[in-house]
């Protein structure tokens, strides 16, 4: 690995990121393009080593860089498919999955805590094994299996050929479909964390290095998230930003005055964090310190949660 060539895109990240003021969307494409340049790194370093890709393939992310909703920092969540079914084109791509994560890391990117990676051949597969993989997971129907469902349905393709991702995708709503699996789905997700007590206080972390501080993720944007998601199941909605999945959803599931309630609510989180999160590193860009609120703030911030709240609950009860 060419460490000087990662570790110049990090510098270009670490200038911008500290010379820009990003809106989310514009923050967002920013992060699109460094992995533009981590994957067109790791991309040429392979083919001086070991030739040329044997195969058409498509290189995704997942979780927030999925949905287009990352802050400052970011985590690694990704996987790789390729269209030639073999062993040498599986070698191959794994070491390009490999070089990617490792690529990523040296770029400021911290590597997945449960390695949802391509480096991982559990999410770096042909088009056949992947296919065989996500009617796996949907007739196991485990918490573990639904979860991984779950992690595909943000998936985005950053490089290479989408229709592969779209085939994919088409596969996992087909097998949701089939083993009638949406109430499985929204009980994976039914653990939400309370933002605002009976008395109308915001509930914050009351012990460790966040003390005195709310968990955004957690409390805010779990619920947002998680319901639309689901949604995107029940619509067959390919589309992964929250914002775009809202606006897809037809009438007769949500009617226009509640997708504008709940995209415009999402819309402020996303501004919300961008201006008052922590954003020393990663854990600590997920919490606000409401002590250095003002009151109008705190205010807005207990609205927005409740309406998450109401947006998930309107998911319970239509499934």
């Amino acid at each position: 690995m060419d460490f000087d060539d990662y570790s110049n895109i990090n510098a270009i990240r670490v200038k911008a990121l500290s010379d820009a003021t990003f809106s989310n969307e514009q923050l967002n494409h920013f992060h699109d393009l460094i992995y533009d340049q981590v994957i067109s790194a790791a991309v040429s370093k392979l083919l001086k080593e070991y030739g040329s890709p044997p195969s058409p393939f498509c290189f995704f992310v997942m979780g927030s860089a999925g949905r287009m909703e990352q802050s400052i920092w970011s985590d690694q969540d990704h996987g790789l498919v390729f269209k030639t079914n073999s062993k040498d084109a599986q070698e191959y791509f794994l070491k390009l999955g490999k070089e990617i994560s490792e690529g990523l890391k040296l770029a400021g990117y911290k590597k997945c805590s449960g390695s949802v990676m391509a480096s991982n051949p559990l999410w770096c597969k042909s088009l056949k094994d992947w296919e065989n993989q996500i009617g796996l997971w949907a007739s196991e129907s485990t918490w573990e299996s639904i979860r991984y469902l779950l992690i595909f349905a943000d998936a985005r393709t950053i490089d290479g050929d989408h229709s592969l991702l779209n085939i994919l995708k088409e596969k996992a709503f087909h097998e949701v479909k089939r083993e009638q699996l949406l109430l499985r789905m929204l009980h994976n997700t039914m653990f939400l964390k309370k933002g605002v007590g009976l008395l109308g206080q915001l509930l914050v972390e009351t012990h460790g290095p966040f003390t005195g501080s709310l968990n955004l993720k957690e409390t805010a944007f779990f619920p947002f998230v998680n319901a639309a998601r689901l949604l995107s199941f029940y619509e067959e909605i390919k589309e992964t930003s929250t914002l775009y999945r809202i606006s897809l959803l037809s009438e007769a599931v949500m009617p226009h005055k509640y997708k504008s309630l709940f995209s415009n609510n999402f819309s402020a989180l996303l501004d919300y964090r961008l201006k008052h999160g922590s954003h020393r590193d990663y854990d600590s860009e997920h919490y606000v310190n409401i002590n250095k609120l003002t009151k109008d703030e705190k205010k807005a911030l207990k609205e927005i949660i409740k309406v998450g709240e109401l947006f998930y609950e309107h998911v319970r009860k239509l499934f």
